[in-house]
Order: C-alpha cells, then structure tokens, then sequence
C-alpha cells in the first residue's frame, strides 16, 4: 500500500486489515456511492473503531481507496513491459492489465483527486510511457507512419474506457475486450479503402 515517505511501514497484519477495508470500499461503493463507513466496515468484516482506526473519515478512506487504485494501475502498465516487450505484446499487455484495473477498481478510478500530486505524478508517468510505446508501434509498422500519436492515444484511452463499461466479469472476458480494442485501434472498423 503506498505510504507517505514519512510513514512507518505497515505491519503485514495491518496491512491485510487495510487492504480487506479498501477491497470492502470499492465494493459497496461502487454499488452505493453514500455507503457509510459502518456499511465498509461490515463488508470488510471488521468493527466500524478499527475503520475509523484507520482512517480519520470518510474522505481520508476514498483518498487513500484513490491512492491505493492509482498504484494498482502504475504496476498494470509497469507489468506489460512497455518499453522492452515487442510493441505488439506491450499494447495488448498494457491493454489488458489497464482494463483489469478499471474493472475491479471502477469507483476509486472515478473518485482520484485531481489535487494529489502523488496521482498527477503517476499519470504523468503512465502518460509518457504510452507516448513511447505508441512511437515504438509506429516505428514497428503497426500505425501508418503519418499516424497523428495524440490522436491515436486519446482514441485508445475513449476505447478502453468504454470497454471497461461493459464490466466483463472473467479473466477470459477482459482478454476478448483487451484484443478487441486493441484490434480496432490498429484496424478500424471500416473497410479498406480500395484504390
């Protein structure tokens, strides 16, 4: 779980028993937006005291539920090897984990602090390693070599935000929109334009 740099370490005990509440807040929230910290305390299967332990208030639960989505989606795209994996690999990887994250953290993707400079940090991160993985699939003849990059990535963020919508519920399902959307990024939907 990611601390402040002036925070001690969390014991491993601990650390199951945030990580068991965080679980518990992206679930009833996403159901409930207005659940209460009982209801995620319930959820967790924890007393309400060791919620409140934890977390000073609702909001500090929903910042450190943003920070902890945040990390989950820097390790995604960090594990599909950006940079080293064939770029083909590397857009479907990336991809594939993005969506993953998306799925299973929709509430706290949605609730992330546009003021927290630990997630601007991150995007920003994310961000440049997409621009180098889109020019290295360009470079690999995967785009047209006219293809305009930012375009190309705004299209593929809309493409795996609305594949996230469908809330494919198995591994087996997220790989199938994985390669859809990674399919309709480098092909379209049209047909060839003959000439």
């Amino acid at each position: 779980m990611p601390q402040p740099a002036s925070a001690k370490p969390l014991r491993a005990d601990t650390e199951r028993t945030v990580r068991a509440i965080l679980e518990a807040a992206e679930r009833v929230l996403a159901v409930n937006p207005a659940a209460t910290m009982e209801q995620i305390a319930e959820a967790a299967g924890v007393a309400r005291t060791t919620v409140h332990r934890r977390f000073a208030s609702r909001e500090a639960l929903i910042r450190a539920l943003a920070a902890w989505a945040t990390q989950r989606f820097h390790e995604a795209v960090e594990a599909a090897r950006p940079e080293t994996a064939p770029p083909s690999v590397a857009l479907y990887q990336v991809t594939a984990n993005v969506l993953r994250v998306k799925v299973s953290w929709g509430f706290a993707m949605g609730a992330l602090p546009t003021d927290d400079p630990e997630v601007s940090r991150v995007h920003a991160d994310v961000m440049t390693r997409c621009a180098r993985l889109f020019a290295r699939t360009r470079d690999a003849g995967l785009l047209r070599p006219d293809a305009d990059l930012d375009w190309a990535r705004t299209v593929y963020y809309a493409l795996i935000h609305e594949a996230a919508i469908q809330s494919p519920e198995t591994d087996a399902a997220v790989d199938a929109l994985a390669t859809r959307v990674v399919d309709t990024l480098l092909h379209g939907v049209g047909t060839p334009a003959s000439g």
